[in-house]
């Protein structure tokens, strides 16, 4: 299916010429203590201006929101044109999230906690998971299917895997798909007493990898039927269920998500340009995700890790990296250039070596298909080709 426009709002920026330029730059954004929270682990937010939820629609303001309307603010137009063709009974809408709108309800309930009572502006509806679903779609007016996809870090990925289904099925005539997570201290915490988070920065790869930066950010598309330059080719998953939170040491479900991916879309390993990377900087997913990838590619496929850039998004994160391989495949990528793979260069001699985009990586090079992956807590693995039809 096409993905015919996009909207991202993460760390790297507030548009898509901005996330593509600084994203390809290798300019590293330092991850740091969020104000907002009160928390001092380290993160990657986004500290652009947020729109402002309509009035009448206060019910659900929450900053997961706001992120998702930042984003779609990118393609209302596309979005708009499609609902004056096909009616606002065929345009679906699908997200992946994790944490919704959590963080609001932290606050109201530390205001109950000092007085007894909950706070006038607090609803419901700011955190329930697939309240950004109810949202977006009262928002724009369309009445097709509108839910939320929740697997945790693949979240958004399996929602254009669902998105795709939709239109294949022929419930929908077009789709906004993508997802947004919004920072909150229950999932810096949590996070953090797994011994997830770095103390420094993401470092993935790395032999002195200690844990990835938790960020947040929100990504849209409008997928259809209607031709365009870049389509979503395949889907691949697996579910391993190895354990709740860490992956299965030899990659075997990482492995089986990426070749179903590929024999989706029809495309041999050799022919992948560049593959965006799990890459979270933990000792036993990257180790994990290298002798997938290392099995299936070998060690000349360019590929690299976004995280250190955007931080791991969670939910959001799928259709983010989707978002950036459609930048990279698209006309603002005039100089088809590869985004540089930010470590520290010290390999890990207990990995298989990868091919690893150094900084200085010049184009042009041959981009005609991307490979994205999103691997999940319970061993729920997504991969995605996206490319040139």
């Amino acid at each position: 299916m096409y993905l015919n426009d996009l909207g991202v709002v993460c760390a790297l920026g507030a548009s898509k010429e901005e996330v593509l330029a600084t994203w390809l730059s290798g300019h590293r954004i330092p991850p740091t203590a969020t104000p907002w929270l009160d928390c001092d682990i380290l993160a990657l937010g986004v500290h652009n201006e947020l729109p402002t939820i309509p009035a009448s629609l206060q019910s659900y303001d929450c900053r997961n929101n706001r992120l998702l309307l930042a984003a779609l603010g990118q393609i209302e137009a596309s979005v708009r044109r499609a609902i004056e063709t096909y009616g606002q009974e065929r345009i679906g809408l699908v997200l992946g999230s994790s944490t919704s709108g959590i963080d609001e309800g932290e606050r109201a309930l530390n205001i109950r906690h000092n007085t007894g009572k909950m706070p006038a502006s607090y609803h419901y509806e700011q955190q329930v998971l697939g309240g950004s679903a109810e949202f977006l779609a009262k928002y724009l007016g369309i009445q097709g299917p509108a839910y939320t996809v929740s697997t945790t870090c693949s979240s958004s990925a399996n929602a254009l895997a669902s998105a795709r289904r939709l239109l294949r099925l022929g419930v929908c005539d077009a789709v906004i798909v993508g997802g947004g997570d919004s920072l909150c201290r229950t999932t810096l915490e949590g996070f953090n007493a797994l011994g997830a988070v770095s103390p420094t920065g993401c470092n993935p790869f790395s032999k002195h990898r200690d844990g990835t930066v938790i960020g947040e950010g929100a990504a849209l598309f409008l997928m259809s039927r209607e031709p365009s330059s870049i389509a979503l080719l395949g889907v691949g998953a697996s579910s391993d269920a190895y354990h709740i939170s860490a992956p299965r040491p030899d990659g075997s479900g990482a492995f089986t998500a990426m070749q179903a991916a590929l024999e989706d879309a029809g495309v041999a390993p050799d022919r992948v340009d560049y593959i965006n990377l799990h890459g979270t900087a933990t000792v036993q997913n990257d180790a994990m995700e290298s002798r997938a990838v290392g099995r299936l590619f070998g060690n000349q496929t360019p590929c690299g890790s976004s995280k250190p850039a955007t931080g791991h998004c969670l939910g959001a994160a799928g259709a983010i990296e989707a978002g950036l391989c459609w930048l990279l495949l698209s006309e603002m990528n005039r100089e088809k250039r590869l985004p540089p793979h930010l470590w520290d260069g010290e390999v890990d001699p207990e990995m298989p070596p990868l091919g690893f985009v150094p900084l200085e990586k010049p184009g042009p090079n041959s981009l005609q298909y991307c490979l994205s992956n999103s691997f999940s807590f319970g061993g729920n693995n997504v991969s995605l080709v996206i490319g040139h039809p």
